[in-house]
């Protein structure tokens, strides 16, 4: 006999229309997998918003489960890779896209999907990062890793006040690096330079003069969540051997450019894959996430809801009115 546990289920009704409500489901009508895990708490994320609202680039298949991230306790594994009892954190891969997410109080994947809690995270702390925590880290990692260091200037991360941005701004901080902010919600500065923001820049600012084939050096490197033109601008206005990583496209997709910034500055763009990360880099991350980059203001990031509020904060979230992240408890 399957478990029965509730999840908020997406259903389409006809064609580009969708309903979402709170259901009884069986573990029977979980996906194949070899991890059984009781869902503890989940977060909300873009992708997520656009999962419950059916974007087909993101999921096709219906009724659906949203939440690409989870953290909980193994119930059952059958590969042995865990043991029942185990606490571990599920984020990428197809979770929340095609498989049934974290939106529902259990999940069936395959085992490698997961990685296990670090020491220094609680299950709750683990889906207050999430994939953007995750995404802020592995950038910072990339940055780090090209040779970016403190001493080197201003490190600029755009769309700030976002999941993403919010937390790299943290990390970045408390690895003592310089962070410039830049936001379009100005009147959230406090709330930035709280996370260790230097400085708090209008996101006019970053793009004023991206017309032109260069523009005057700034950076020493970047986090950028945006796209589009912001990361033209950035790239064109990085100093000479400096790195800019890029993880987002909500500005938008395209990149238009010149390749001036790259063969007259040495400047480098790395992308940032957060979904298909390898098991060894993933795990890094986390640990590091766990310890010396667990950001200090981790709690002041951090609006939770039970499952039976998520409804609301999808509708801000599609409409650019989320700040930090939002934890989603499961009953």
């Amino acid at each position: 006999m399957g478990t029965s546990f509730k999840a908020l289920v997406v259903e389409k009704s006809a064609d580009k229309q969708f309903t979402r409500g709170i259901v009884e489901r069986s573990s029977e009508e979980l996906p194949p997998g070899d991890l059984l895990i009781r869902v503890a708490y989940s977060s909300l994320n873009y992708k997520d918003a656009l999962s419950a609202t059916g974007h087909p680039g993101v999921t096709r298949q219906f009724p659906h489960t949203p939440g690409i991230d989870a953290a909980g306790e193994v119930v059952a594994c059958s590969s042995g890779l865990f043991t029942p009892g185990e606490q571990v954190i599920v984020t990428g891969y197809d979770l929340g896209m095609e498989t049934d997410g974290g939106w529902g109080q259990y999940i069936r994947i395959p085992s490698d999907w997961a990685v296990r809690l670090p020491a220094g995270l609680t299950v709750r702390e683990s889906m207050a990062l999430g994939t953007a925590g995750f995404t802020a880290a592995l950038s910072v990692l990339k940055l780090v890793q090209a040779g970016i260091q403190p001493d080197d200037g201003d490190i600029l991360v755009t769309g700030a006040t976002g999941g993403v941005g919010s937390i790299a701004v943290a990390i970045l901080a408390k690895a003592g690096y310089r962070v410039v902010a830049a936001t379009g919600k100005t009147s959230d500065e406090g709330f930035l330079r709280e996370l260790g923001a230097t400085e708090v820049i209008p996101r006019e600012q970053v793009t004023a003069g991206a017309e032109r084939p260069m523009m005057a050096e700034r950076w020493a490197g970047a986090i950028d969540v945006v796209g589009g033109e912001t990361l033209t601008a950035v790239l064109k206005s990085t100093r000479y051997g400096g790195t800019v990583t890029c993880c987002g496209l909500v500005g938008s997709a395209e990149l238009t450019m010149n390749v001036y910034p790259f063969i007259l500055r040495g400047v480098s763009l790395i992308g940032i894959d957060s979904v298909n990360c390898p098991t060894t880099p993933r795990l890094q991350v986390w640990e590091k996430l766990a310890e010396s980059w667990k950001p200090d203001q981790l709690e002041t990031l951090v609006t939770e809801v039970a499952l039976e509020g998520v409804e609301e904060k999808l509708q801000t979230i599609l409409h650019g009115g989320i700040r930090g992240r939002v934890v989603v408890r499961l009953p």
